[in-house]
């Protein structure tokens, strides 16, 4: 396997959530950072603090201590180990806030490419599905009508393409 670092012009960590039990609301993190090592060891690192759903006030509820607490957890990371982008699933951990939980990720490879400028781009999808309150983000608020204001399960969405690098760049583990 080729070592790769992700293309953040190209790429988008995204999510969804279920509101009043009736719609869902997207968001994206827009400052990220990783890549794979030849070995297959894959990670990914996650401003906290730059969550974004279209709506200053809700991100900044996001970013304080009701849900991600961005002052004190500042990173969010993905990792795996020996990993194979080509299979359908990936098995790694993800840390929010202070835990970390074992997650497994549909993948789609949606191919190889290379860009007018030479650089070889590997294009995925991938899918997957997390439980908040497991990562202590607990907050909500009840409804009059029955259920919650915000629901548990959190659909992650990620459009992901990496570059392959030579092995003298450096591979950063820290969000830009």
């Amino acid at each position: 396997m080729k070592k790769m670092i992700i293309d953040n012009a190209h790429s988008e960590i995204g999510f969804k959530v279920r509101h009043l039990m009736i719609s869902s609301v997207k968001g994206n993190f827009q400052t990220f950072s990783g890549g794979i090592h030849e070995n297959g060891d894959i990670f990914v690192s996650i401003n906290t603090n730059s969550v974004n759903t279209g709506n200053a006030d809700r991100d900044n509820h996001l970013k304080g201590a009701d849900f991600f607490n961005a002052e004190e957890y500042p990173v969010m990371t993905f990792t795996a180990k020996g990993a194979n982008l080509e299979n359908t699933e990936l098995m790694g951990e993800l840390t929010i806030k202070d835990v970390t939980l074992p997650i497994v990720l549909d993948v789609d490879y949606n191919g190889m490419s290379v860009d007018p400028w030479g650089n070889t781009k590997h294009g995925y999808e991938i899918n997957g599905v997390i439980n908040r309150a497991n990562y202590g983000l607990t907050w909500n608020a009840p409804l009059e009508t029955g259920g919650v204001l915000v629901s548990e399960e959190v659909k992650i969405s990620i459009d992901l393409q990496l570059m392959e690098v030579n092995e003298e760049d450096s591979v950063t583990q820290s969000p830009e």
